[in-house]
């Protein structure tokens, strides 16, 4: 089940032809879900390219909205501009897990990583699966991240599969939710899409697309939640006109009724496969094409389209979870 099944879609650009991340040429998705009583949570995996990723290096941005968050590698991409491996997502305590898996398929693949040329900066997001997961066992291993990666396709679920197994959004059952739209430049189809984790939002403040306001039993508590949102596009853009543009997944979710609270972790990661950086270049000057800015209006919307409706999309599709100690989070389908 989908959001757009359900009449929630959002804005008026059109989706691609899966609705997802995907939709950008090259880039896949993978999910290894762990599923066992008080266990609920698992990985998931953006991959932007089918190459060598170190070697050919995707333009990229970060940007962080309320910072209450763990994450590795932002710090290198703020300041490069790129990044070097594929993305992972899962919940906080497995970070190190997954960067650990992500060097090391690194360093296969680049046999002078950390010798003859420079170490790899690993990208991982998390949120905090808590209430549904024993986060404390550290269930997440390398071979599961491995298993993510492998998995990867055009095609994938969303829902609580991979890293959205454990997590809850707006008191209901959250997880994994994806959208993308296709803009016309100079003539020529683009596509931007988007993949959440959702982890966020106060039960009660969840606002639909036609102005309803849908609450679940759960009880309002602090705004303590997270959400990783990572945007891919085939425009053309640099460093800093990604920041700008991945910056505006914000006002999606303000649509949607959060307001970032202090306990929340809200960070956003973009690239571009059109605008790529060589390694070991060749030539002292590399040839790279930008949006005339004049015209990036069209790419904030897109953007804050596609963070809203892939939210919805994770509430949607996630089914009612029971994990740790008999917690519940009911999916969004038995309120509609």
């Amino acid at each position: 089940m989908r959001a757009r099944d359900l009449g929630l879609a959002c804005g008026d650009l059109p989706p691609g032809p899966r609705n997802a991340i995907s939709d950008v040429a090259g880039v896949t998705v993978g999910h290894c879900t762990l599923s066992d009583g008080d266990i609920q949570t698992g990985v998931t995996a953006i991959i932007p390219h089918q190459g060598n990723i170190f070697a050919d290096k995707p333009v990229a941005a970060a940007d962080v909205l309320n910072g209450f968050g763990k994450s590795v590698g932002l710090m290198q991409i703020e300041e490069l501009g790129q990044i070097e491996t594929p993305i992972l997502l899962t919940n906080t305590f497995g970070v190190g897990t997954c960067a650990n898996a992500l060097i090391r398929r690194a360093i296969a693949e680049n046999r002078h990583i950390g010798r003859r040329t420079s170490t790899v900066n690993p990208v991982v997001g998390e949120c905090n699966d808590g209430v549904l997961n024993d986060i404390q066992a550290m269930a997440v291993t390398e071979a599961h991240a491995i298993a993510a990666l492998n998995a990867a396709s055009p095609d994938f679920a969303s829902g609580a599969v991979g890293a959205g197994r454990g997590m809850s959004c707006f008191g209901f059952k959250g997880g994994i939710g994806t959208s993308s739209r296709i803009v016309i430049l100079d003539g020529t189809q683009h596509c931007i899409g988007g993949l959440v984790l959702a982890n966020f939002g106060r039960a009660g403040d969840l606002r639909l697309p036609d102005g309803r306001i849908v609450s679940p039993a759960t009880p309002p508590d602090a705004e303590r939640g997270s959400v990783i949102v990572v945007l891919a596009t085939d425009m053309p853009l640099d460093h800093r006109q990604l920041r700008r543009v991945i910056r505006r997944a914000g006002a999606g979710l303000a649509r949607l009724g959060s307001f970032w609270g202090h306990g929340s972790g809200d960070v956003f990661l973009g690239f571009s496969t059109a605008n790529r950086v060589p390694h070991d270049a060749t030539t002292d000057i590399l040839p790279q094409h930008i949006m005339a800015e004049n015209r990036i209006d069209l790419l904030f919307q897109a953007v804050a389209d596609v963070t809203q409706e892939a939210v919805l999309d994770a509430l949607v599709a996630a089914e009612t979870v029971v994990g740790r100690g008999g917690r519940s989070r009911s999916g969004l389908l038995a309120f509609l």
